[in-house]
């Protein structure tokens, strides 16, 4: 039984991946530790059943990578900041 309509399932599979590993690593100030937390939520989501088509596991894969994409620049950006100062 699917609980949520199509288009929703594929606008959170575009950004929730991607602001998860942006928020991860934000939290845990690693955003390799991030993308392996992002990863385990989504493997237990797929494992528990809520999602059921592969073309969302590849929309989350992509989102995964610009994810952790954005998150990489971020910390380097941080880097430069702070060696500026």
């Amino acid at each position: 039984m699917e609980t949520l309509s199509i288009p929703t399932q594929v606008i959170l599979a575009i950004f929730a991946p991607a602001l998860l590993v942006i928020l991860f690593t934000r939290v845990t100030f690693n955003h390799y530790v991030a993308l392996i937390l992002t990863v385990a939520l989504f493997a237990a989501s797929v494992y528990a059943g809520y999602t059921h088509r592969w073309w969302i596991y590849i929309i989350d894969a992509a989102s995964l990578t610009l994810g952790f994409w954005y998150a990489s620049h971020m910390k380097s950006r941080d880097k430069k900041k702070k060696s500026t100062s």
